[in-house]
């Protein structure tokens, strides 16, 4: 089960400033009480309120640093491939998309809207407590076709230029630089050999959307191994969560050492690999 941390600390804020209207009415801190005259409420009751005053500001500055500028992500599988790996830290830039309220996500203030190219966090329309992080593929309006390996938006075919080529008798894999709008990055492929004839199948699913008003058409760059848009859909604008823009850190697991050769723009990262 997925924990929403922005509702948890919604929750915990409103849940201070109660505390903290209460100790203000009814004195029950020695704080709140003029010359710190003795109380009539338990020791541990004033604690406890004590405790949450003190806290109340630390825990309304992060609400508010990650529900309206950055939001800290780790990816968890490789579907963005080579762009990001597993175990990647990244920063969202949740300011980049247009200011939403913690919990209910409702916006109220229009900053800007995803582009062609970027890379976007969002919640996964079926089950909108998981965050998901793909590409942005199709903008409102877009039509999007796929054959084979290729991608076609608007009729136009999307170019793209072979880095490395990898395999054996059975499958083949490959890096490309594809170029979305102003957005040069990694996409990588694969493909199955037919044992019979050598030619190469492709596994990624064929097929042509439209891209309805107030919704994206995302993909992973790993292609063939990503379930996205092709497979449920399209992404609301509601769903919109962030833009990823930074890779901070690479920590395997706790027995790990970090890794901190990856820093840096997720876009400058693509264009020195």
């Amino acid at each position: 089960m997925d924990i929403d941390i922005g509702l948890w600390l919604t929750v915990l804020v409103l849940v201070g400033i109660a505390l903290w209207i209460a100790d203000r009415a009814l004195k029950i801190t020695p704080e709140a009480r003029s010359g710190g005259d003795a109380g009539g409420y338990p020791r541990p009751v004033e604690e406890v309120v004590a405790f949450s005053n003190s806290i109340l500001p630390v825990v309304a500055i992060v609400l508010v640093v990650r529900s309206f500028l950055f939001e800290p992500f780790t990816i968890p599988s490789g579907s963005m491939l080579p762009t990001l790996k597993v175990h990647d830290f990244i920063l969202v830039n949740k300011f980049a998309y247009g200011v939403r309220l913690p919990a209910i996500h409702t916006k109220v203030l229009d900053t800007g809207s995803p582009q062609r190219g970027e890379v976007m966090v969002f919640r996964y329309p079926e089950e909108p407590s998981k965050n998901y992080i793909k590409r942005v593929i199709g903008l409102p309006g877009d039509r999007i076709r796929i054959e084979g390996a290729e991608l076609y938006i608007n009729g136009d075919k999307v170019e793209r230029q072979l880095l490395d080529q990898s395999g054996g008798q059975r499958s083949q894999q490959a890096v490309f630089t594809e170029r979305l709008g102003e957005i040069a990055h990694l996409i990588r492929h694969e493909w199955l050999v037919n044992p019979y004839t050598g030619q190469l199948v492709s596994r990624s699913p064929e097929g042509e959307w439209e891209v309805p008003a107030d919704s994206y058409f995302v993909m992973g760059d790993n292609r063939d191994n990503s379930k996205d848009s092709r497979f449920w859909g399209f992404v609301p604008e509601s769903h919109v969560a962030g833009k990823a823009v930074v890779i901070w850190m690479h920590w395997t697991s706790l027995f790990s050492i970090p890794d901190f050769s990856r820093n840096g723009a997720i876009d400058k990262v693509e264009e020195t690999k």
